[in-house]
């Protein structure tokens, strides 16, 4: 599928949690803070529920955008092809369950790496 925001093919991924929207985004920012830190992956905030990521995990570019709506968040960004769309998946997809864990206290996620 063509991304016409990206211009190459779109990574779309899901996650559903039971956070209120506040919590959420609060949990999103602490995770954009970590990217920043860890990965030199710049986190652009347009709105309280809407982030723009551009950087690279290892060799795997991420660029996209990260979509909070009651209840899920939606990261759609650009497909970094057959050989590491599964480690961009599955590193992000970790992260959002990660960070929108209830179990873990907001105060107890990593903020730098």
């Amino acid at each position: 599928m063509t991304d016409k925001l990206h211009g190459d093919n779109k990574l779309t991924i899901q996650h559903q949690h039971a956070l209120s929207d506040a919590d959420a985004q609060a949990r999103m920012r602490v995770l954009g803070e970590y990217l920043e830190k860890r990965h030199g992956i710049t986190v652009s905030w347009s709105s309280p529920d809407k982030a723009v990521f551009n950087g690279k995990y290892l060799v795997v570019k991420i660029k996209g955008d990260l979509l909070l709506s009651p209840g899920n968040v939606t990261f759609a960004g650009v497909d970094p092809g057959a050989l590491w769309r599964r480690k961009a998946t599955e590193y992000i997809l970790g992260k959002l369950k990660k960070y929108l864990d209830p179990k873990i206290a907001l105060a107890d996620l990593p903020r730098a790496g």
